[in-house]
C-alpha cells in the first residue's frame, strides 16, 4: 500500500533557478530601460548641430519663449522628432517581434521581409498616378504596400513541401524587396516630380517632421501597439507549432490574423511616417529575448520600450558624426544593424534552420 501512495501520488516539477531568473529580470530591465530611454529623450532635445543645454530644453517644455532661438529649436524641430523616434521606435520594435513570433523566424523584420519595400512602392504609385502629397494620404497606401508584400513573400516562401521555413522566407523576402525596388527605381526615374517629392521621404528620417505627422500616425500605432501586446500568450503557444497550439485552444487562423493585421498597422504607419527604416524591428526582439527570456508576454513590452531606445541613440549618433549636417537615421540603423543581421543567419544557419 505504501507504495502504491507513493506511486500515485502526484510529482511536483519546481522550475530551475535558471527558468526563473529571466522573469525575475523583467522588471528591472523594464525599469532600466525606461530610464535609458528618458536620458536618450533629454539628450535628443539637447544635442544637435547646436548644443543647447538642458536647463534651456527643460525650460522649453515648461515655459516656452518663442523669442528664444534656442527654446524655438527645441520646440519646433527637435521636440517633433523625438515624439517620433519615440513612437517608430516602438512600433518598429513591436512589429519585428510579432513578425518573428508568429512566422517562428529568428531573420523576420518588416524590412528584411519585404514590407518596407512594398510600403515604398505603393508610396509611389500614390504620388505618381493619385498626386497624394500627405503624410495623411501617404499611410493608406502604406497600409496597402505592407499588407501585399506580406501576403506575397509567405506566398512564394510556402511553395514546396517544406513550407514557409525561416530561410525560404529570408530568401523570398530579399527576392521580393529587390524586385520592388527595381519597380520603385524604374517610376521615379520615369517622372522628376515623383522623384523629387519621393526623396525627402525615402531616406529615412525623423527630421522634417512635425508634431502633426505624429498626430496622424498616432491611432494607427495605437491600435497596432495594443493588439500585439494582447497577442503575447498566443504567440507563446504558436512557438510550440500550429498542432500544439491547436491542442492548447490557440485560434491558429486568427492569431496569424491578428498578427498580420497588428504587423501592417505598426510597419505601414511607421513608414509612411519616417521612411523606411530597417534593422530595428530585426536586432531588438533578439536582445530583449536574452534579456527577459522567451515568453512573448516579457519579450513584447521589452521590445516596445528597447526599440525607441536604439532608434533615438541612432538619431543622436547621425547628428554628432557629421557637424554642422547630419547622417539620415536610416543609415545608422542600417550601419549597426547589418552585422547583427549577417551573425544571425551564420548563427541559423550553423543550427540547420
Amino acid at each position: 500500500m505504501a507504495l502504491t501512495a507513493e506511486r500515485s501520488a502526484p510529482t511536483r516539477r519546481t522550475p530551475s533557478p535558471a527558468g526563473r531568473a529571466p522573469a525575475r529580470r523583467t522588471t528591472p530591465v523594464l525599469l532600466l530601460a525606461g530610464l535609458a530611454l528618458l536620458l536618450l529623450v533629454l539628450a535628443s532635445l539637447a544635442i544637435g548641430a547646436r548644443s543647447i543645454g538642458f536647463d534651456t530644453v527643460l525650460d522649453a517644455l515648461t515655459a516656452y519663449d518663442p523669442t528664444s532661438a534656442d527654446q524655438l529649436v527645441v520646440v519646433t524641430s527637435r521636440l517633433p522628432r523625438t515624439v517620433l523616434g519615440l513612437l517608430v521606435g516602438a512600433a518598429l520594435g513591436l512589429a519585428g517581434c510579432v513578425m518573428q513570433g508568429v512566422t517562428r523566424n529568428p531573420l523576420a523584420d518588416p524590412g528584411v521581409l519585404g514590407v518596407n519595400g512594398g510600403a515604398a512602392l505603393a508610396i509611389v504609385l500614390g504620388i505618381s498616378v493619385f498626386g497624394v502629397s500627405s503624410v495623411s494620404g501617404y499611410v493608406w497606401f502604406a497600409f496597402l504596400g505592407a499588407a501585399g508584400a506580406s501576403v506575397l513573400v509567405y506566398s512564394v516562401a510556402a511553395l514546396g513541401r517544406e513550407g514557409a521555413t525561416p530561410v525560404k522566407l529570408a530568401l523570398a523576402g530579399a527576392a521580393v524587396t529587390a524586385f520592388f525596388g527595381a519597380f520603385t527605381t524604374a517610376l521615379l526615374l520615369s517622372d522628376q516630380s515623383t522623384f523629387d517629392q519621393f526623396r525627402f521621404w525615402q531616406v529615412g528620417s525623423l527630421n522634417g517632421r512635425d508634431l502633426g505627422v505624429a498626430a496622424r500616425v498616432l491611432p494607427f500605432l495605437l491600435v497596432g501597439g495594443v493588439l500585439a501586446l494582447v497577442l503575447g500568450r498566443s504567440l507563446n503557444s504558436l512557438a510550440m507549432g500550429d498542432d500544439v497550439a491547436r491542442g492548447l485552444g490557440a485560434r491558429v487562423g486568427l492569431v496569424r490574423l491578428g498578427s498580420a493585421l497588428a504587423v501592417v498597422l505598426l510597419s505601414g504607419a511607421a513608414t509612411a511616417a519616417v521612411g523606411p527604416v530597417g534593422f530595428v524591428g530585426l536586432t531588438i526582439p533578439h536582445v530583449a529575448r536574452t534579456l527577459v527570456g522567451n515568453d512573448y508576454r516579457r519579450i513584447l513590452p521589452a521590445s516596445m520600450l528597447l526599440a525607441p531606445v536604439l532608434l533615438l541613440a541612432a538619431d543622436v549618433v547621425g547628428r554628432v558624426v557629421a557637424r554642422p549636417g547630419e547622417v539620415q537615421v536610416a543609415i545608422v540603423t542600417a550601419v549597426l544593424g547589418a552585422p547583427v543581421f549577417v551573425a544571425l543567419v551564420r548563427r541559423h544557419r550553423l543550427a540547420g534552420l
